[in-house]
């Protein structure tokens, strides 16, 4: 694929040294546009959360390379921005505070005061919590808090956003809302996004590509499979396509947890 904005090429990592090392991830090759969702599914245990560490810059691979905007990544990028499942907000901070934080971490750009206010007001307009901005974490619900979270993301202005089940904690109304979100945030704001989940529903409705990261037992995982859905949004409608194609995927996914030679 070209125009990728953030890449790993030939990604292998391993954990521990000499004799005892395990490799979970090996000759793995991903590419993110820009304004694309990717999801990341696979059994537990197969790379997904190591390799948005690596992706992130958080971790360095054992071979191989990762790149931001053709350059190898080092160390954390200011442009690449991570939300997990908990939404490791700040108690102490207020909302407004807890969106503003990302702005002083060290690598990012410097900016004035005003637009640092403005930057916090526009993104918690954008995810709905303006007239929330003076509360505090414990004043929050669970589908609040996240937004929070990617308000605090957005702030920073992030050329890829990397979420790992972000909504996994989250009741399926709220699951839903946030879902519709986050499909708002990609058509304004354009990050390459990759998300990993468990949930092959979630993938279906949200993805512009769905791949499938495993391996033989006790082998490195890699990209298994890779699925490319060119249906419009929304797609809760489109019952019989996506059907199709998530018992397809679901199929690959029992090849992957019970192989024919067992």
């Amino acid at each position: 694929m070209s125009g990728a904005l953030l890449e790993a090429a030939g990604v292998a990592l391993a954990y521990g040294a000499g004799g005892g090392a395990r490799t979970v991830l090996d000759r793995l090759d991903l590419r993110l546009a820009p304004g694309e969702i990717v999801s990341v599914i696979g059994p537990s245990g197969a790379g997904k959360s190591s390799l948005l560490r690596l992706l992130a810059g958080l971790q360095q691979p054992t071979r191989g390379s990762v790149r931001m905007l053709g350059e190898t990544l080092a160390a954390p990028h200011p442009r690449i921005a991570v939300a997990f499942q908990d939404a490791c907000l700040l108690p102490w901070l207020s909302v407004e505070h807890n969106v503003g934080f990302g702005l002083g971490f060290r690598r990012q750009p410097a900016i004035g005061r005003g637009e640092r206010a403005g930057r916090v007001a526009q993104t918690l307009a954008a995810v709905g919590l303006l007239d929330a901005r003076h509360l505090f974490p414990a004043q929050l619900s669970g589908g609040m808090a996240q937004r929070v979270a990617l308000a605090r993301c957005l702030a920073r202005q992030p050329r890829a956003l990397l979420l790992d089940e972000p909504f996994g904690a989250l009741d399926e109304i709220t699951r839903v809302d946030m879902q519709a979100l986050l499909l708002g945030i990609v058509r304004a704001y354009r990050p390459a996004t990759l998300l990993i989940t468990h949930d092959i529903d979630e993938a279906l409705l949200l993805s512009d590509r769905i791949v499938l990261l495993g391996g033989p037992p006790g082998a490195p995982a890699s990209v298994a499979h890779e699925w490319r859905i060119g249906l419009p949004h929304p797609r809760e409608s489109q019952v019989e396509a996506l059907g199709a194609l998530r018992i397809e995927i679901v199929l690959h996914l029992r090849r992957l947890l019970r192989p024919a030679s067992v």
